[in-house]
């Protein structure tokens, strides 16, 4: 039986894929998991009804996510993904091949088995690989234990997250941001997405602001995304490293060595278009953004 999926950005947007036909349904503690079969993006996994990831253009998102920070760390070998329950941000850490240990923080095992079994091409595998650690639970439990502890310190951090305005919100903040800071290598850079310049600005300028407040260095980066509608935005974070330095020919250089070539969205050429916002995105964060003093 087939059904419009339909999503909403905002109180007053509406998009959706027609035809669409429900392939698993979970009721777990935390939340609504649902998997859809679409003629548009294949299979989409959402979380109380809003879009998570889809086997048609994941692509996009993770590349994004990972590859820009990943190549201005100069040799990353531990990463640690928040949320990431579908595998895919851990399956583009693990192409860089200097990469030792992955830990992926997901707090719902419901969403690991529903997207492992129906979405099998978002993780290709990277589960069974003996570098990637799963771990169940809070993500902030595992941030405030790792810190007590010091038995941790990771290049990458990925914000695979539910959007900022879900239950989720608790990490996007900076008293959380400061306890990252703890499990962070001296050069660590993490990665987080905003969500979209038309329809959440208000909320991605309160974002960037936070970020600045305890990163010295915050670059934003933004791309189209068909399964959220919209231009989407992320950025990177870090005290030392700045992807916005890195040339074209940097890039090249860094995927060449790395033996990197299974892309299909980021390149060297896409990457200084993904850290340039246009005039009306910035006409349109600039109504929120506060001056500098």
């Amino acid at each position: 039986m087939s059904a419009t999926l339909l999503f909403h950005p905002s109180p007053d947007a509406v998009y959706g894929f027609p035809n669409a036909s429900l392939i698993a349904r979970v009721d777990s503690p935390y939340q609504r998991i649902e998997v859809w079969d679409t003629r548009q993006l294949g299979r989409i996994f959402t979380l109380d009804g809003r879009p998570m990831t889809s086997t048609g253009d994941e692509f996009i998102y993770h590349e994004c996510m990972v590859h820009p920070a990943a190549l201005a760390h100069p040799a990353p070998k531990a990463a640690l993904v928040l949320g990431g329950g579908d595998g895919g941000a851990a399956r583009q850490l693990l192409a860089h091949p200097g990469i030792e240990r992955i830990v992926v923080a997901e707090l719902d095992e419901q969403v690991i088995r529903l997207t492992r079994e129906h979405m099998p091409e978002v993780h290709g595998g990277a589960f069974d690989d003996p570098r990637v650690e799963l771990v169940i639970g809070d993500a902030a439990h595992y941030v405030a234990a790792a810190a007590q502890a010091r038995s941790a310190q990771f290049d990458l951090i990925v914000f695979d997250l539910t959007p900022p305005d879900s239950p989720a919100a608790g990490l996007y903040t900076t008293t959380f941001y400061r306890q990252l800071k703890r499990v962070m290598s001296a050069n660590a850079v993490l990665s987080v997405h905003l969500g979209s310049p038309y329809f959440h600005a208000e909320s991605i300028a309160g974002l960037l602001g936070d970020l600045r407040g305890v990163f010295a260095v915050v670059r934003t980066m933004n791309t189209f995304v068909p399964l959220y509608g919209s231009l989407w935005m992320m950025a990177t974070a870090s005290d030392t490293l700045d992807p916005a330095a890195l040339t074209a020919d940097i890039v090249a250089e860094r995927l060449l060595a790395r033996r990197i070539d299974a892309r299909k969205h980021y390149s060297p050429a896409v990457h200084a278009g993904l850290l340039t916002a246009s005039p009306s995105v910035q006409d349109k964060l600039g109504q929120f953004l506060k001056p500098s003093s």
